[in-house]
């Protein structure tokens, strides 16, 4: 089951794994044969959801640490072994579980996000796509737009 979630990023161009909800992003595939995960038409658009979904949950929720995020994103509940996770996230980036991170500074996220598509994927990410989808979140004028 682990491998086939890993295939399903990668085939979705989505390799953080977002979960399909009411939301439209930019970038969508206009087919999403997935029922559980959206199809991204890209891999940096899909980042670029991901860069903004962690904007959120800093914001909303007021989660910015490694643990804090990562215990949100792949909670146990959900069948996730959470702390594996966490470990496995501090030791690609470099950071430890309680940094505070920003949410608007690329030596932050970047890493993060890059950290958590390898955890998802099992296979080490494009940073040339991570970076690509850093400049579509940044060109995000207003919070709202999806």
């Amino acid at each position: 089951m682990e491998k086939l979630n890993k295939q399903r990023g990668l085939r979705n161009c989505n390799p953080l794994n977002i979960r399909r909800t009411a939301d439209l992003w930019q970038g969508l595939a206009e087919r999403q044969p997935d029922p559980e995960f959206f199809t991204f038409r890209s891999m940096p658009w899909s980042y670029r959801a991901a860069f903004i979904v962690l904007r959120t949950y800093c914001h909303k929720y007021g989660l910015r640490t490694v643990r804090d995020i990562i215990a949100r994103w792949a909670p146990p509940e959900d069948g996730n072994d959470t702390e594996n996770y966490i470990r496995k996230v501090c030791v690609l980036t470099g950071f430890p579980p309680d940094k505070c991170l920003n949410p608007y500074d690329p030596s932050h996220m970047a890493p993060l996000v890059a950290a958590m598509s390898r955890v998802e994927c099992g296979v080490k990410p494009i940073m040339s796509q991570i970076k690509e989808g850093w400049s579509l979140y940044m060109g995000t004028d207003c919070p709202s737009v999806i």
